[in-house]
């Protein structure tokens, strides 16, 4: 795991300290890698980020170019492949790429989530249904082979006719801990979303402990400091109180602009507000922009802050905007859509890092192919 560096001066904050938007921007930014890109391994940059979402298959690799020194998607790749970082429903039963053994700590822990959020998604339509039946019969379909949740569905509704194929095969995915196997998640590929348990695919038993403590110390070292409105609104769990209880005389903590506390690690950074702070792409439904209850400490507060577009970009440390990619037969453009004007030297600077997201999304195109970026007035 990565260790937190303070990257602070002799004037630090001290604990019972106020923060403002800008300092908690800076610490996040910090946390999150992307001040500057480092030089880490894929593998231990998941693990400090406590994974990243996965719903879309290639925004992991977009997540880690961004915040890491020359990093090749096909590092990741491989990983996926020999089974040491897997795709797997978790932090608010949402996709996550993660690596196996935080997949094997980290489900326990996160299963009352995952039942909670199944029932109140699907429990009228589960009533009836033996939910420990169906978790062992499903279980026993995809160890046999790997299935979608369509396929498993289908065969499941022989146990319960008449009941929703779809609905049947989401609880099983909410009952068990079910990974995403290859090709789909390697860069550059893609297949059918085929889900084995994790137990069958990593060979190995998922872990017993499944108290909320080290989740709880792990966000904050990566995302605080935090209010437990924030732990909330990333993990999807409630009744944390007992895990900050206990954790509470190994933490430090500070308030909000609105007089809010805020919890952290002993040893997290907390960099001068006035750093500066580079421009950042950021993949669909990063954690970055997403993993808190408050997102003011990176979407600007103002008649532009709203429900974020899936991807998302960084100017100044805050979300600016929003951005896609169009592939035409022989151009690739980058389509950049600011929440608001972009200062002349802040658009330069974002057009260049730009266009290095488009030479690493266009690395394996053909010779002919050109990229072009377009700025878009929302």
């Amino acid at each position: 795991m990565l260790t937190s560096r303070l990257v602070t001066t002799q004037d630090a904050p001290q604990s019972g300290t106020v923060l403002g938007a800008r300092a908690l921007n800076r610490a996040l930014l910090e946390r999150q890698l992307l001040l500057r890109r480092h030089e880490l391994a894929p593998a231990a940059a998941l693990e400090h980020l406590v994974g990243m979402p996965s719903q879309n298959p290639t925004a992991p690799y977009i997540g880690l170019w961004s915040r890491l020194i020359d990093f090749d998607p096909l590092e990741l790749g491989s990983l996926v492949q020999a089974r040491k970082v897997v795709r797997i429903a978790l932090m608010r039963w949402t996709l996550h790429a993660v690596t196996a053994a935080d997949c094997l700590a980290l489900r326990p822990v996160l299963q009352p989530v995952m039942e909670r959020r199944m029932q109140a998604g699907f429990g009228r339509h589960l009533q009836g249904v033996d939910l420990r039946r169906l978790a062992e019969r499903g279980r026993a379909l995809v160890e046999q082979e790997p299935l979608s949740l369509g396929d498993v569905g289908r065969l499941l509704v022989g146990d319960w006719p008449g009941r929703e194929p779809r609905v049947l095969g989401n609880a099983l995915a909410a009952l068990t801990p079910l990974v995403h196997i290859p090709p789909r998640g390697i860069w550059g590929r893609n297949g059918r979303s085929l889900q084995t348990t994790a137990q069958r695919w990593l060979g190995r038993p998922l872990a017993r402990e499944n108290r909320a403590d080290e989740l709880v110390r792990r966000y904050l070292a990566a995302y605080g400091p935090a209010t437990v409105a924030d732990i909330r609104a990333w993990s999807g769990m409630t009744g944390l109180g007992p895990a900050i209880e206990r954790l509470r005389p190994t933490l430090r903590s500070f308030y909000d602009e609105r007089g809010r506390e805020l919890l952290d690690v002993a040893d997290g950074p907390l960099p001068d507000p006035a750093t500066p702070a580079p421009p950042r792409f950021l993949p669909d439904f990063d954690n970055a922009a997403l993993a808190h209850a408050d997102r003011t400490r990176i979407v600007a507060a103002g008649p532009r802050r709203r429900s974020l577009s899936p991807k998302t970009f960084l100017v100044d440390g805050f979300v600016r905007g929003s951005w896609r990619i169009i592939r035409a037969r022989s151009v690739v453009t980058l389509e950049i859509t600011p929440f608001a004007r972009i200062a002349g030297g802040e658009r330069r600077v974002l057009a260049e890092e730009g266009m290095r997201l488009l030479t690493f999304l266009t690395a394996g195109d053909r010779d002919d192919v050109r990229v072009s970026i377009r700025f878009v007035a929302e």
